[in-house]
């Protein structure tokens, strides 16, 4: 692979665009910055300047539009790299434009969360499709780490090992490869769960689930207020593109909830969209910020008061633990708290333990337990499902999932129990349990 000195970023006005655009820029890279305009353009390069908190970093950046700039930044770049709109047409039509003005061994990656990268790479000439791949960055990339590499069966194979190197060791990347199977790794994982509380809001409510699967279980953020974050927009398309394409034994966890999509129609998408909100709206009343809740039957919004959840024992008990570093007792109640919550809660848990590690394997997404380990840990900042398996114990978390009536994953099956299964090296468990 040739060396990186030159990128393009397509999209640059978007925040995947300009905080990738950050990212390369601080790897020592000279980042062209390509939108509908140059002061769109403009725009995403201020924003990557203030990711980077440093307006030093423009010195590296340069701006442009596609109408005047594409096909002679393209002619000079190493890597082109594509963050526009996640619509499949869209990115086709400008890999068209990108084949005809490329270098021949320019690389060329899409940032796609989970469209077909064989699609998109049949939009090119052959040349283009050897150098094609995925660079899956999580949003914002300045901040989150994970990283996913998604080549096609067409992709040049001695580009993989070279690419992610790259990443790893001058971008500062933690990298999971993934096949090119829709939602990739993390998306498919984290998604599922996340639309998965979803519907089980529309029976218990939104504020109701949100605490019930809350950072106790190991998560930076509660599931339906991460949904609110990412885009009910984007989340209906991730889950729809599963629920299209894939039939495995959590099919029905995608089916994207009617009030969900009603909020959609109406526009309600989250917090980019400010006052009408999504699962969540924020409000500014007397000088306070008031934060009212979806209520899923109605479609309304609940004042504060009318939303409030009652604390449930184990669960505060399990953050007072954890917050001691005591994530092996706290870990013991969540495994054998009684009642309702506690029963949701393993459903759920011992769900995302069960559907991640069975994403592992030669025909699956991902080839060792590691790699979704490293994804779900550094993309989501989830703790990993091996980190759950270790904290609890192997045989109580086989005995978990069956409990649940969940299939086993073969690498829980065939482990052995003697070591820990979390294999990263230098990482306080503990991050995964901060929140």
């Amino acid at each position: 692979m040739k060396d990186i000195h030159k990128v393009v970023v397509l999209g640059a006005n978007g925040t995947m665009g300009a905080g990738s655009a950050e990212v390369f820029a601080a790897g020592g890279c000279e980042v062209t910055l390509l939108a509908r305009s140059a002061d769109k353009a403009q725009a995403g390069l201020e924003s990557a300047q203030g990711m980077a908190k440093s307006a030093t970093i423009g010195s590296l950046m340069k701006v442009g539009s596609y109408d005047a700039d594409l096909e002679s930044s393209v002619a000079e770049a190493d890597l082109i790299f594509e963050a526009l709109a996640e619509d499949l047409d869209i990115k086709k039509e400008f890999f068209g434009r990108v084949t005809k003005a490329r270098q021949p061994d320019s690389i060329v990656a899409t940032v796609s969360s989970g469209l077909s990268i064989t699609e998109m790479a049949a939009a090119g000439d052959e040349s283009f499709a050897k150098n094609f791949l995925g660079i899956h960055l999580f949003n914002p990339p300045n901040v989150i780490v994970g990283t996913e590499v998604i080549p096609h069966a067409g992709t040049d194979p001695a580009l993989v090992a070279p690419i992610v190197e790259m990443l790893e060791n001058r971008f500062g990347r933690i990298v999971t490869v993934c096949r090119d199977l829709p939602a990739f790794a993390g998306n498919r994982v984290g998604f599922k769960v996340m639309n998965e509380v979803a519907q089980l809001a529309e029976e218990h409510g939104v504020a109701y689930m949100d605490y019930v699967v809350g950072p106790y279980t190991g998560r930076a953020m509660q599931p339906l207020a991460t949904v609110d974050l990412v885009g009910l927009d984007v989340h209906k398309a991730i889950v729809d593109n599963v629920y299209d394409n894939i039939k495995d034994e959590a099919h029905s966890a995608f089916a994207l909830p009617k009030y969900v999509d009603n909020l959609i129609s109406k526009g309600h998408l989250g917090n980019k969209t400010g006052d009408k909100g999504g699962f969540y709206r924020r409000a500014k009343e007397g000088g306070k910020n008031v934060r009212y809740t979806l209520d899923p039957a109605s479609g309304k919004y609940l004042a504060p008061g009318d939303a409030k959840v009652e604390p449930v024992q184990f669960i505060e008990d399990m953050c007072t633990l954890h917050r001691v570093g005591r994530y092996q007792e706290a870990m013991k109640l969540f495994v054998t708290a009684k009642g309702k919550e506690a029963d949701i809660a393993r459903k759920v848990i011992f769900g995302y333990v069960s559907y991640a590690l069975n994403r592992v394997g030669e025909n699956e997404v991902v080839k060792e337990p590691r790699d979704v380990d490293r994804i779900m840990g550094f993309g989501f900042n989830w703790a990993p499902p091996t980190v759950l398996t270790d904290v609890i114990g192997l045989k109580e978390t086989i005995s978990q999932i069956e409990k649940c009536g969940l299939q086993v994953p073969e690498v829980l099956a065939k482990a052995s129990g003697d070591k820990p299964l979390f294999r990263e090296a230098n990482v306080n468990i503990g991050k995964f349990f901060a929140a």
